[in-house]
Order: C-alpha cells, then sequence, then structure tokens
C-alpha cells in the first residue's frame, strides 16, 4: 500500500467519526459541526487531489466509499436518535449503504471483478447527505429552525433510493452480463 495524502484524508475522516459521535453525545453541536465540516472537506479534497496530483491508488478506491459511508451512516443515526433529523431519513441513508456494500461483498465472494467507480448519481447523493447533516447543525448551532431544510431532507430521501435502486440496477447488470471470474 502506498501511503498519499489523499488516502490520508481518508483515514483521518475514518478517525474523526468517534470524536463526532462522542461530542454529538454531550451536546456540544458547535464543535461537532466544526468536526463534520472538517470531514466534508477532506472528502472533497482527496478526491480532487487524488485527480489533480495523479495519486490515486487502487487502496484509496476502496477507502474513500468505505471513509463515507461509515462517516454518513453514524452522523445520521447519531442525529435520529438525538431526535435532529427525521428516523425515516436515517433508515433510508443507513439501508441504502448497506444494501450497497451487502452488494459489492456478495459479487465479490462470488468472484465477480467489479471496479469501485462512484456514479454522479451517488457523488449528488453524499453532498445532499452531508448538506442535510451540516444544515441540521448550524441550524442548531445558531438557535433557529427554518422550515426549508425539510424540503432537503425531502431531496436527500429521494435522491438516496433513486441512488440506491442505481447500484442495485448495475449490481443486477454485472451478474447478468457474465460469469464470475473463478467460475464458481
Amino acid at each position: 500500500m502506498v501511503i498519499t495524502v489523499p488516502n490520508i484524508l481518508s483515514i483521518l475522516r475514518i478517525l474523526s467519526i468517534p470524536v463526532f459521535i462522542i461530542v454529538m453525545s454531550y451536546g456540544m453541536i458547535p464543535f461537532a459541526l466544526a468536526i463534520f465540516v472538517f470531514a466534508g472537506i477532506t472528502d472533497a479534497l482527496d478526491g480532487f487531489i487524488a485527480r489533480w496530483f495523479h495519486q490515486k491508488t487502487a487502496f484509496g478506491a476502496y477507502l474513500d466509499p468505505i471513509a463515507d459511508k461509515l462517516l454518513l451512516a453514524s452522523s445520521f443515526v447519531c442525529c435520529a436518535v438525538l431526535q435532529l433529523i427525521p428516523k425515516w431519513l436515517s433508515v433510508l441513508v443507513v439501508s441504502r449503504d448497506v444494501i450497497i456494500s451487502t452488494g459489492i461483498l456478495l459479487l465479490w465472494v462470488n468472484g465477480y471483478r467489479i471496479e469501485i467507480k462512484p456514479s454522479a448519481i451517488s457523488k449528488c447523493t453524499t453532498f445532499l447527505q452531508l448538506l442535510s447533516i451540516s444544515m441540521r447543525l448550524l441550524l442548531e448551532t445558531v438557535g433557529t429552525q427554518r422550515p426549508e431544510i425539510v424540503a432537503v431532507y425531502w431531496v436527500t430521501g429521494l435522491l438516496t433510493v433513486v441512488s440506491g435502486i442505481h447500484y442495485i440496477t448495475v449490481g443486477l447488470r454485472v451478474v447478468n452480463a457474465r460469469e464470475p471470474i473463478s467460475g464458481r
């Protein structure tokens, strides 16, 4: 494994998760917001640096989406438990990530060679999920409520479902298009 700046940023994102959960559990919302924004910035930076400075690695191709899924799933669960976001949105986000991860694992275990490459809809979904948590934490920090955030939740939920269906469709195409590499 080659250690690159993008991989270090993804690792930092993963390491920020327990700190985020701890400060959230103690009601330190402004600090949690800062940690979450930092994690979101590392997500944007790692991809940019990997492409711009030719630091893409196979390890990073797996690490980055794992870091994203861990950050978002834990953030949505934490915010739902603390009643900051709707529980249905948390269930959609976590369910989509579990379904995608399980599908990738099943393909891999059955000998299918798959390329980990996020789709455009997945990138938009990740952005909206990051935005939903960031906006909610910001509103909590400044002590105000904005009814517009409900629209953000609905759009995030809808795109989460559409993106999940997209990945299921892609996975089924892979299975139907060829036999597993190992011939199982």
